[in-house]
């Protein structure tokens, strides 16, 4: 009887054993896998810590996740993900039959540089982001959420330097599976808020064909509120004043229809205050012609202004192609974008009309 039983007692406590050497190595086998993938990413390299696995509920935790430009001197990581969370969902697989996963960043970070040419500069320009996303989420999502996420445009280079900042970044990606609807659309759908230099809400929605390259979509965001002395950097560096007073809002509007890119940014500034003499021209620090300068453009911004309402508006039109040489869609229309976004700063003094 003893002998009759050994067998089979021995034999499950293998299995047992097996299946847990299994689920201990498991995590360090993905990690290093994925880690072996990563380091192969175009002009860029990334790295993970670790990966728990939840096989129970179709589930797996990538931690650490840490992205930065090969071969250069950017004192900032591309991207920066504490956590990533993929699940299987179960609504889709159960009412659908599909087998799909939702998948959300939590306290994500995402840095990009201006440094003047492209070595010293940071965008995602010469990576495919899409063959890298399905490396680490080899499954077809359907939803992606950003969970407390931020956002940084840095110029380390310039005088001053620059960085502007969007933090308490919550944002949802939904059908990314490309679902075709009651119209016959194939559309997915962006839906974000964030607060702009820590207090100026700011929100986006965008549809798109997400198997289109980026040649398709439609986008819109606002700004409200906006500190315009938070912007006295970016205004310094790149349109050579600052402001003393003032508060404004920013409204993109971008659509793309077979890779032709329209629309506009459009910048609203009220109760602008620019040139001071006592602090413009008797400031030591500021050079005489930088003193001439703001008193040029702040004299302009009074002409052009509307008087009646104490505020300010210009409109920059967004046109060209997002098909570009040797960069995405996606990175030309962020190119052009902040293209426009600087323009609006330079040019707004002789070329634009008073607010209605």
């Amino acid at each position: 009887m003893k002998r009759r039983y050994s067998w089979p007692l021995w034999t499950v406590l293998g299995i047992v054993v097996l299946l847990v050497a299994v689920h201990i190595a498991l995590p360090y086998v993905v990690r290093n896998y994925l880690n072996d993938k990563l380091a192969d990413m175009g002009e860029y390299r990334g790295q993970i810590t670790d990966v728990e696995l939840a096989l129970w509920r179709g589930a797996y935790k990538i931690n650490g996740l840490n992205i930065v430009k090969a071969d250069s001197k950017v004192p900032v990581p591309f991207v920066n993900i504490p956590v990533i969370d993929l699940a299987v969902s179960w609504h889709a697989l159960w009412y659908d039959h599909a087998v799909v996963a939702e998948v959300a960043f939590i306290g994500p970070q995402l840095n990009f540089v201006d440094g003047g040419n492209k070595q010293a500069s940071q965008t995602g320009q010469g990576t495919d982001w899409r063959a890298q996303l399905n490396k680490l989420l080899p499954i077809t999502v359907n939803e992606v959420r950003v969970v407390d996420g931020k956002i940084s445009f840095n110029n380390f280079t310039s005088t001053p330097k620059v960085k502007i900042e969007a933090d308490k970044v919550n944002a949802s990606l939904f059908n990314l599976t490309n679902v075709v609807d009651t119209a016959g659309n194939r559309d997915a759908r962006f839906e974000g808020k964030a607060l702009l230099l820590g207090n100026a809400p700011l929100e986006s929605t965008a549809t798109f064909d997400p198997f289109s390259n980026f040649e398709d979509f439609d986008f819109k965001l606002r700004a409200t509120n906006i500190q315009l002395t938070q912007m006295n950097d970016f205004a310094a560096a790149y349109g050579k004043f600052d402001f003393k007073a003032g508060n404004g809002d920013i409204v993109i509007e971008a659509q793309a229809n077979n890779g032709q890119l329209t629309g506009y940014v459009k910048p609203l500034l009220k109760d602008v205050d620019i040139f001071n003499w006592q602090q413009d021209v008797e400031n030591q620090n500021k050079g005489f012609f930088r003193s001439v300068w703001e008193a040029v453009v702040g004299a302009s911004e009074t002409v052009l202004k509307n008087q009646s309402k104490n505020q300010f508006a210009t409109r920059v039109d967004l046109s060209g192609s997002v098909h570009k040489q040797d960069i995405s869609a996606f990175q030309a229309f962020l190119q052009i974008l902040r293209n426009a976004f600087v323009q609006a700063f330079n040019t707004r003094y002789d070329s634009s009309k008073t607010a209605p």
